[in-house]
């Protein structure tokens, strides 16, 4: 009960931005412009923050970095076994799949200062960190073949991507964040979660689509019950416990990240299999991840 406490302000945001987005004309724009600076500005300065300062110990963190990798990796294959099962055509599977695998990393870092506090927020953030390349490079690569935009250029322009491998290189190269540049990204850090999570409300539609049900039931139970299921089993078999536990059961239990929408649409020109997907996943998750993070 109390971490399902902790964790609703968060939910309420996306509500908030539901109704706001719903009840209030400010216009698509308005929202469109807020999920870009959040997407282009916002979130990237608070990633390469978080990492660039972060006291990364291989020897402790590199057990949960390497569960995390795998659990990514096993939710892309999971997703895939949707085309043979399903006999769903190879766009409709390049752009339905990667909600099986992606993640809402502004929810992930707002549960996690929630329920955590400053050290959950730097532990989440090294091990999204390491998540979202592979989780970005599998879409993209997925995606490509039945896009407008190369492989490469699209992993270029990624700014997700390229701040979390700022971040990292920074952090390798042990170099200072000079004083008035950090404050300068934790300003913008600050605004980023619930600028993130009003914008998460504000995208959650629901878009008629053709395509297989059986198909989307598949992605949401892999995405919300599966991986969150192999997490925890990894938990327990390396012996986790305390934050590190928690911070790698809660990354493993995140709902589809909105931007897996955007990139559909960009490099397919449809993103009717995705946008109802993140909707519902989004939603149900706000039920699975009190469930998740009270089973450890």
């Amino acid at each position: 009960m109390d971490t399902a406490l902790l964790i609703l302000p968060n939910f309420m945001l996306i509500l908030v931005g539901l109704a706001l987005a719903r009840k209030f004309d400010f216009g698509r724009h308005f929202w469109d412009g807020m999920e870009k600076l959040v997407y282009y500005v916002l979130f990237p300065a608070l990633l390469f923050r978080s990492l660039a300062i972060a006291k990364i110990d291989l020897s402790a963190t590199g057990p949960l970095i390497l569960v995390a990798l795998g659990m990514t990796f096993a939710g892309f294959l999971l997703s895939l076994l949707a085309g043979p099962l399903f006999k769903l055509d190879r766009k409709l599977l390049a752009t339905g799949s990667q909600t099986g695998y992606r993640f809402n990393t502004y929810v992930g870092l707002a549960i996690a200062g929630s329920l955590f506090g400053t050290p959950g927020v730097a532990l989440a953030a090294v091990l999204l960190g390491v998540m979202i390349p592979l989780a970005n490079f599998l879409a993209v690569a997925m995606l490509a073949s039945h896009g407008q935009r190369g492989f490469l250029g699209e992993l270029a322009r990624n700014p997700l991507l390229v701040s979390t491998v700022a971040g990292f290189s920074w952090n390798a190269l042990g170099l200072p964040l000079p004083g008035f540049a950090d404050q300068t990204l934790a300003l913008l850090a600050q605004t980023s979660l619930p600028a993130g999570l009003l914008s998460v409300g504000a995208a959650m539609r629901l878009e008629r689509d053709p395509s297989s049900t059986s198909a989307h039931a598949w992605w949401l139970a892999v995405k919300l019950l599966a991986v969150p299921a192999m997490a925890w089993a990894m938990i327990r078999f390396f012996g986790f416990t305390g934050i590190e536990a928690q911070a790698l059961l809660l990354c493993a239990t995140l709902p589809t990240a909105t931007n897996a929408y955007i990139l559909a649409v960009r490099m397919t020109g449809d993103g009717r299999a995705v946008a109802t997907q993140i909707t519902v996943g989004t939603v149900l998750s706000m039920l699975t991840i009190p469930l998740w993070m009270a089973a450890l």
